[in-house]
């Protein structure tokens, strides 16, 4: 290992950006969408509020429910970055360094939004 606070560092900006990934981004939508149905509503102020609803029952709806919650999603995305790294090291350090680069990023950016506004 280079040194295991690196690792920890990039592992744990990788599983970051993988748990945004499936349970808020737009591109992912369709992997949450036959578990999740969006609906919107619009409050007396006129805010149009959107939540989830979780559909089905059993297996379908767990799925939902670990897809809805960000922090059961990032321990299985951990768990997934970890096992992939442990078993195939030549595919998942290249993903963990791309998802570990967009994470930061993305740190970057809500950063700079926040006090720029």
């Amino acid at each position: 290992m280079i040194n295991s606070w690196l690792v920890l560092f990039l592992f744990s900006l990788a599983a970051f950006r993988l748990t945004r990934l499936l349970v808020y981004d737009k591109i992912t939508a369709f992997i949450r969408s036959p578990f999740h149905e969006e609906v919107d509503e619009t409050d007396e102020n006129g805010t149009t509020v959107t939540y989830i609803k979780i559909k089905g029952s059993g297996l379908r709806s767990w799925i939902g429910e670990l897809l809805s919650c960000y922090w059961c999603t990032g321990v299985w995305c951990s768990a997934f970055i970890y096992i992939l790294w442990l078993i195939v090291p030549a595919i998942a350090q290249p993903l963990i360094i791309l998802l570990a680069i967009a994470g930061l990023a993305g740190i970057f950016e809500a950063v700079l939004t926040k006090f720029m506004d």
